[in-house]
């Protein structure tokens, strides 16, 4: 992708219209629109829309169409509203469920669940004498650096002492392997998973320097010409981090609940917190929604209805507020986690590990 996607969700997140309901118009789908669904879902959205909502959403797909022209093989999400002069398509690295909606601001959820269950990571590949490395995202290879010495592995009779071919050997490998920490160093992803035959990947991880050692997920004992296989084992150890990585993050709110410590749970807890910008971590029940409103003029957000907001007496608008929240989460900041650990269910199904009190 052309831009970061953690870029991109920051700008959508700061993107809503404070003075109308039904503004943006947010398109995801996958390998060809879905024409049914498509036509079905702008049936059902224009007979509950008036006036110029309707015509804003009228011209706002009108755009959505033109900007899909020529794109109906990818996966792809598309944001518009022609109130506002705002469209912005985004090609997507992985499939996503067709999805229509219309609200006050683009719909990120989709999005932010993306980029927490498709970490980046880099994958090393390496023996004594040769190495490659691979930047992976959304389970594709990105970006790939090849490095490779000239490693005598036989000593040869006569001349050199065993002794000394072994010290000039052992001297080689370890300037190759200084070249690929030195290759490695140069890239920021959070995570390595280093794979090889035999001792060589053991060796190389042992005179990495220790913030590299803190990121490695795995060592894995595989043949290095098997790149496919190994790219598979590598997402597939990643997407079980990440589920770990889950369980840890309800537990770890869990004790700072026990001690009274920094955590917050219970939607409109959680959404007071998080738009003060006191949350480090958002911790979501996947799937959830939570009906409720939103003043877009003073951003107070609840659950159940009102048509006045009680804070300025504003028109509200509904909305989903989990959806409100993690759009809070993005502008602050804030790590989101998205979760299916049962126990998030008897916290209210949201909370947040905090920054301060």
């Amino acid at each position: 992708m052309t831009e970061n996607l953690k870029d991109i969700v920051r700008e959508l997140s700061e993107v809503y219209d404070k003075e109308s309901n039904d503004t943006y118009v947010s398109l995801y789908f996958s390998e060809g629109l879905d024409n049914k669904f498509f036509q079905r879902r702008k049936k059902a959205i224009s007979s509950l829309l008036k006036g110029e909502t309707l015509d804003n959403f009228n011209k706002s797909m009108q755009e959505i169409e033109s900007e899909l022209k020529g794109k109906n093989k990818e996966s792809i999400a598309v944001f518009a509203s022609n109130k506002n002069n705002f469209l912005k398509s985004v090609i997507l690295p992985v499939k996503v469920e067709k999805t229509l909606i219309v609200d006050s601001s683009p719909y990120l959820r989709p999005l932010a669940r993306m980029i927490d269950e498709w970490e980046s990571f880099s994958l090393v590949l390496v023996n004594s004498n040769s190495a490659k490395i691979y930047s992976v995202s959304f389970g594709e290879i990105t970006d790939s650096k090849k490095l490779s010495a000239d490693i005598m592995n036989k000593h040869k009779k006569g001349g050199w002492s065993q002794a000394r071919f072994n010290r000039l050997r052992r001297g080689a490998i370890h300037s190759f392997f200084t070249e690929v920490v030195e290759e490695l160093e140069k890239r920021e992803d959070e995570q390595i998973i280093v794979a090889g035959p035999g001792t060589s990947k053991n060796k190389f991880v042992e005179m990495l320097p220790q913030h590299l050692q803190e990121k490695i997920i795995d060592l894995i004992d595989i043949d290095i010409q098997d790149e496919n296989k190994l790219l598979k084992e590598s997402v597939h150890l990643i997407s079980e981090k990440e589920k770990r990585d889950s369980s840890e993050a309800v537990k770890h709110l869990k004790q700072e609940i026990l001690k009274d410590g920094l955590a917050v749970y219970g939607p409109m807890e959680t959404m007071d917190a998080v738009s003060n910008g006191q949350v480090e971590l958002l911790i979501i029940e996947k799937d959830y929604k939570l009906p409720g409103w939103i003043c877009e003029n003073c951003q107070a957000v609840r659950e159940g209805n009102k048509d006045k907001c009680p804070y300025c007496n504003k028109d509200t608008s509904k909305v989903d507020v989990i959806e409100e929240i993690l759009e809070f989460a993005e502008r602050t900041d804030a790590e989101i986690e998205f979760t299916e650990d049962e126990e998030i269910s008897d916290l209210g199904h949201i909370g947040g590990i905090l920054r301060y009190k």
